[in-house]
């Protein structure tokens, strides 16, 4: 097994290859007009990819660890319930559940909100005021959610069972139980994985450019429809979903070092 000395005599050189990639696509960026351009026109979509990635993974996080706790509860039904959604949801491509989510489930989430809405005399609302970028949201909530679940439930269960059993017997009731024993524990072993499935769902994110959701994707599509230089368009969108990627992943791997070496 590797040690967190082991990983400090390895040099990464990868990121020194990355660090040069980098350094030579900013370059042209800034020495190319079309490269400027481009890029121009792209920043204004990561706004939209990362409130897309932040309000999914937030509430697929949420959902995520209900289902992990419903998953390992005493009762069977509600256990059955929460592994039933996981199963399903984790066999669904995230492509395919966005297209559900905003043809299928949305036109009947507002068809279900207009028939109460005619019970009490308000007018109705249409299905294209459901925002497409919330209909993105949701459907990468609930994929997410499939997926963190897993994650949570592997850490509630790392948990030494004599940790439990030592607050009952100082008799905690079960929410404090987990609040202040198992909670804590848990999430600080699952950081690193839940960090990683924040990374994914930023690539993922990208997908949400099928409905029209003008993230960096949808604005490189339509960047490249009208100038026809896909290479330096697609170019600029890979460079910035590496910029926040890779980022991402080396405050990760610092991280899981620092939980590596503390007690």
């Amino acid at each position: 097994m590797r040690t967190a000395e082991d990983d400090r005599k390895d040099f990464p050189w990868w990121l020194v290859l990355v660090v040069l990639l980098g350094g030579w696509f900013l370059w042209r960026i800034l020495s190319d007009d079309l490269y400027s351009q481009v890029l121009d026109t792209l920043s204004r979509g990561v706004q939209i990819t990362i409130f897309v990635t932040l309000v999914g993974f937030t509430l697929a996080s949420l959902l995520g660890l209900g289902l992990a706790v419903a998953s390992l509860s005493k009762f069977r039904w509600l256990r059955q319930i929460a592994r039933f959604y996981i199963e399903v949801v984790r066999g669904v491509p995230i492509l395919v559940l966005l297209l559900y989510v905003a043809f299928v489930l949305a036109p009947a989430l507002v068809a279900a909100w207009n028939t109460v809405l005619d019970t009490v005399g308000l007018e109705p609302i249409r299905t294209r005021d459901f925002s497409l970028m919330w209909r993105a949201i949701i459907a990468l909530t609930i994929g997410y959610s499939a997926f963190i679940a897993e994650v949570f439930r592997a850490g509630l269960q790392s948990i030494d069972k004599g940790q439990t059993e030592a607050a009952e017997a100082l008799g905690l009731t079960p929410w404090h139980k987990f609040r202040h024993i198992v909670f804590p524990q848990a999430f600080r072993r699952v950081l690193p994985p839940l960090g990683n499935d924040f990374v994914a769902m930023i690539k993922d994110s990208s997908l949400v450019s099928v409905l029209g959701v003008t993230d960096i994707t949808q604005l490189g599509k339509v960047t490249a429809a009208g100038n026809f230089r896909y290479f330096e368009t697609y170019n600029v969108v890979a460079f910035l979903y590496l910029c926040m990627t890779i980022t991402l992943s080396i405050l990760l791997r610092r991280l899981e070092r620092r939980l590596r070496r503390d007690p």
